[in-house]
């Protein structure tokens, strides 16, 4: 799997989610520019100890992302989608893009992959959730549309087993 931010302005929220991603094996793509520098230690203290391990990417700009990753199907959460997240079929390989926090994704970027736009369900006038929050919502149906290959399904007791009566 495949997380997008375009233009992320907090950095404890892509501190966040870079955690959410080293825990599912799932690439970071960062796109420029963006509202912190990543030796923060915003960041650092938000991944904890596992940043080092993060797949990260960093493109200068949303064109240099998609020139660097041609011909991918990227699916755009969005309050303004029309489809609901868990109503489509995400490929193993998917790319999953989230905006900046301020504003989103452009509207123009939108309606170029109207098809691929989703949306999380929200009552009332709550604008949005928070960015990690939402990633973590998104990606975890996607890994679980595919079956949650390559993670632990069973947790391990530290001081005890499940076999215990």
């Amino acid at each position: 799997m495949n997380i997008v931010l375009l233009e992320p302005e907090i950095p404890q929220n892509t501190g966040n989610i870079g955690r959410t991603c080293v825990a599912t094996g799932t690439r970071l793509h960062l796109i420029e520019p963006m509202g912190f520098r990543l030796n923060e230690k915003q960041i650092r203290r938000a991944g904890m100890d596992y940043w080092k391990d993060l797949d990260l990417t960093v493109y200068d700009s949303y064109r240099d992302f998609l020139q660097k990753n041609p011909g991918i199907t990227i699916y755009m959460a969005t309050t303004k989608a029309e489809k609901v997240y868990n109503e489509v079929r995400y490929e193993s390989d998917a790319f999953i893009m989230f905006g900046k926090e301020s504003a989103g994704i452009p509207e123009e970027l939108l309606l170029e992959n109207k098809k691929n736009t989703i949306r999380i369900p929200m009552i009332g006038d709550i604008r949005s959730l928070n960015l990690g929050n939402s990633v973590a919502i998104i990606l975890y149906e996607a890994l679980r549309q595919n079956n949650f290959d390559g993670m632990n399904l069973v947790g391990h007791l530290h001081n005890h087993t499940w076999d215990e009566v």
